[in-house]
């Protein structure tokens, strides 16, 4: 019943954040100068002051912003994001059509993340003067300052161009027919370079909370007597050590999600990766405002769910954590 209580709360929380997220996004947005109707006159080659007018009152845009804001919010509430001007389609059609695709390349780059990262963390803190543990520290330097983009060029030069092991761009090889296997193998062939691409920058992150996590856990009473009473190094490392050095690199990981987001939108245009950072960016060229408002409504309810998620993962592996729910 306490935990049940405590996600009550949280999703109390979330739907407030959402909210204000909402109205922060629509106000920013609004404020900055010029808006679609200057694009539509731009692509026109030059319109007078009354057809912009007309086109103006045609989207809403001539009314109060506080009246836009309002309509706005309401029209979200029952789940309906407006319709693209770029598009001349649904914003929440465009939105399903191409977040499947940043998902899976979220996602994957992540748990890649956490497991190459935790790994690396694990055994370099078992020697952590050893020349694998500076190895693993020069790694993290390097991943965290490149940027993803720099990143993925050079992913691009060297595993598509050089060595061609790796497609170019998109997401799967149109002239490939046949089945669920055939396509998703295709799909898993694409999503390599753009995987490690995002990845990279997380992986020096988890790599060195995890190392020194697991090395003050590693110095603890409780590991010391785990040794004493014989137990393989091995045992001591995987069922007393780690399971207490997580918590911190799973919380990392749920904070990190809404830069994974963002993230993804340079690489999926690096790698021309069919999801919404292509959207966003085609959106943001035409002033699309209803899909980029979209996009942006999207964007925080998956790293709000992350959050959440994050918490009940932690409620499960930490028993502190539950106690003091």
């Amino acid at each position: 019943m306490a935990f049940l209580k405590v996600l009550a709360q949280r999703i109390g929380y979330a739907v407030v954040l959402l909210i204000a997220v909402l109205v922060l996004n629509f106000t920013m947005i609004n404020l900055a100068p010029g808006d679609v109707v200057d694009t539509i006159a731009a692509d026109m080659g030059g319109a007078n002051a009354e057809l912009m007018a007309q086109i103006r009152a045609e989207y809403g845009l001539d009314q109060p912003i506080i009246v836009q804001l309002g309509q706005y919010i309401g029209r979200v509430l029952q789940f309906d994001l407006g319709y693209s001007y770029f598009y001349n389609r649904p914003v929440t059609e465009l939105i399903f059509e191409r977040l499947p695709a940043t998902l899976l390349l979220v996602f994957a780059a992540q748990i890649f993340a956490l497991i190459l990262g935790i790994l690396l963390g694990v055994f370099a803190a078992q020697k952590p003067n050893g020349l694998f543990s500076h190895i693993v520290t020069l790694f993290a330097l390097f991943g965290y300052a490149a940027p993803v983009f720099w990143t993925g060029i050079l992913l691009l030069i060297a595993f598509s161009l050089k060595i061609p092991l790796f497609p170019v761009a998109g997401m799967r090889d149109v002239t490939i027919e046949g089945g669920f296997f055939p396509q998703a193998l295709s799909i898993a062939h694409h999503l390599v370079l753009p995987m490690l691409t995002l990845g990279s920058i997380f992986i020096a992150l988890y790599s060195r909370l995890c190392r020194a996590s697991m090395l003050e856990v590693l110095g603890s009473d409780y590991v010391r007597t785990a040794k004493a009473k014989g137990l393989r190094p091995r045992d001591v490392v995987m069922k007393h050590a780690l399971k207490n050095a997580l918590p911190p690199v799973v919380t990392l990981a749920g904070l990190q999600f809404s830069a994974v987001i963002s993230g993804a939108v340079l690489v999926e245009t690096v790698f021309s990766w069919p999801g919404l950072g292509q959207l966003a960016l085609t959106s943001i060229l035409a002033r699309d405002t209803p899909t980029i408002l979209g996009i942006l409504f999207f964007s925080a309810l998956v790293v709000i769910v992350g959050n959440l998620l994050t918490d009940v993962v932690l409620r499960m592996i930490d028993p502190r954590v539950r106690g003091r729910g």
